[in-house]
């Protein structure tokens, strides 16, 4: 049920963002579901793969290189998915960036929601 609902609320972070970052479309909920699941199995592979290869760059540019990563992550699951798009590396990097933080924010006041109940 948890994996449930931290799909959900990443799929109306995508949704968020779409509407936010100019250069990135979601076509409708359908792909906006499809895109949180795509972004969430990219990361955890080859981001994750990508993350500790280039660590030793992470660490020179204090952590700004994983911004890159995540961009990069990003134009994969707008690649693989129909209905989501990224128009060029520039919104990719951008959008993932409002993405962490819209995601954090929405996954905070939901767990703080939960804890009150």
């Amino acid at each position: 049920m948890r994996l449930l609902l931290h799909w959900v609320l990443s799929a109306i972070a995508v949704w968020i963002v779409a509407h936010i970052v100019p250069g990135i479309s979601v076509s409708g909920p359908t792909a906006a579901l499809i895109a949180a699941a795509v972004i969430g199995l990219v990361n955890a592979t080859i981001g994750l793969l990508l993350k500790i290869v280039t660590f030793p760059l992470t660490i020179v540019t204090l952590g700004l290189f994983w911004f890159v990563i995540n961009a990069l992550m990003l134009e994969l699951a707008a690649w693989l998915v129909q209905g989501f798009a990224v128009r060029n590396f520039f919104a990719a990097f951008i959008g993932a960036i409002v993405l962490s933080i819209v995601s954090s924010v929405l996954q905070w006041l939901f767990m703080l929601r939960r804890r009150r109940s």
